[in-house]
Formats: structure tokens, sequence, C-alpha cells
């Protein structure tokens, strides 16, 4: 599956974006969209028929969160996140938040950041080891929580499908086609090489909205990545 990122300033621009489209899509609301439009920008995009993921990245105290993502959960989203970094603790009490309300959304956790490599993970961050080691915990941890999955690189897919299990979903972005510029991505792979690996959805963003034809550009990814 292909989701759409709409990492857009304004509603305006964002239905500018949607309306060019005659197809149900899967799109990615992250914190930008979010905290300008307000929650009422999630229905207005569920009116329209189309999935969404809700990347808003929770991650504080297990009380708060839990409360957040019961706040959350009556948007009716399909798939909402937390920082696996948070602890188990933490995931524990964002899932129990979306359950009582009633919410069937996909629960899943950021394991590391796209624009994170080796060098700032260890320099900045002060976490030693190799990012898959650190993304395979994370990931772990998040499955002993009770999550659906997690979002990770292309690259730590085929790990974590080894030690969580091949249903453990991996929502992937850094997905570059070949002629695409990187941009602050780090850790990228292509679409046809994602679909290779086992990415279940993968995030792309700039390649299709930035892109002359954004239609055209989002049918030749999903074609790539499907076949």
């Amino acid at each position: 599956m292909v989701i759409i990122a709409l990492d857009f300033e304004n509603k305006e621009k964002t239905f500018e974006f949607l309306k060019k489209f005659n197809e149900p899509l899967y799109v990615k609301v992250g914190m930008e969209l979010f905290y300008a439009e307000g929650p009422l920008i999630i229905k207005e995009i569920k009116a329209l028929g189309h999935k969404i993921f809700l990347d808003l990245k929770a991650h504080d105290i297990p009380n708060t969160v839990k409360k957040a993502m019961s706040n959350l959960a009556k948007l009716d989203v399909d798939i909402i996140n937390v920082h696996a970094s948070g602890g188990i603790k933490m995931m524990k009490a964002a899932l129990e938040g979306l359950r009582e309300n009633n919410s069937k959304a996909y629960l899943i956790a950021v394991t590391q950041l796209t624009s994170t490599d080796k060098e700032m993970m260890n320099d900045e961050l002060l976490i030693q080891g190799d990012v898959i080691e650190c993304v395979k915990k994370y990931a772990l941890n998040a499955k002993a929580a009770g999550l659906n999955g997690v979002v990770c690189s292309p690259l730590e897919v085929e790990a974590i499908k080894m030690v969580c299990g091949k249903d453990f979903i991996t929502v992937t972005p850094g997905i570059r086609p070949l002629d695409s510029s990187v941009d602050d991505q780090k850790r990228i792979t292509s679409p046809k090489e994602a679909k290779k690996i086992g990415c279940d959805y993968i995030v792309v963003g700039r390649p299709i909205t930035k892109a002359e034809d954004p239609v055209q550009a989002y049918r030749k990814i999903r074609e790539d990545f499907l076949n």
C-alpha cells in the first residue's frame, strides 16, 4: 500500500492537491497540517473516502499518552503512532486509550527517524551500537506492548520481520524513485526495492506532492511497488 504524505501548510493546499485525484487514497496527516488545521481536517478528508495515517508520534508519560489517544480515537483514523522510545508501559497505555473508545486503528511505533544515521544516534542521542540493533529492540518492545507494527526505514524491514514475525506490519518512509532527490532522508530505497524486501506500507511525500503531474507520479510509484 502506498501512503501519500500530505505535508502541506494548510487546508487550502491540501484539498487543491486531493481534488486532482478521482480515486480513494491512503494519506498521511502529520504535525504540520494537523497543528495548522486541527481535528476537523481529519473528518473532512475522511468524508472524501480516503484512509488516514495520523502521524503525530505521541511521546510523553503513560497517563498523558493514554488520554491523548483516547481523544484521537474519536477521529476514526486507520493508523496512528507513538514513539517507541517512550517505552513499553507508555505504548501499552496508548493502546488502552485507543481501545477504550473502540478505535480499530492500527497502533504503530516510530523506531528511529529516517533522517537519523549511526553517527547522529551515537554522538547526539548517546545510543550506542548500530541503527539496526536499536530498531530491532524498539520493534520487539512495540510487539511486547501489543502494537500492530512499527515505522522504520526500508533497510530494517527484513530484520524486523525476522524477530517480530511476518504479520508485524512495517510502515516505511524514506522511499524515493531512482531519479528523485533524497531531500533530508538518510536511510532510503526505491519503491520496487521496498516491495522486494517486504515493506507493507510505503510513505511517499515530495516525489508525489511536488511532481509536475502528481497523479501520474503516484500511479507510477504504486505500480512499481505493487508489481
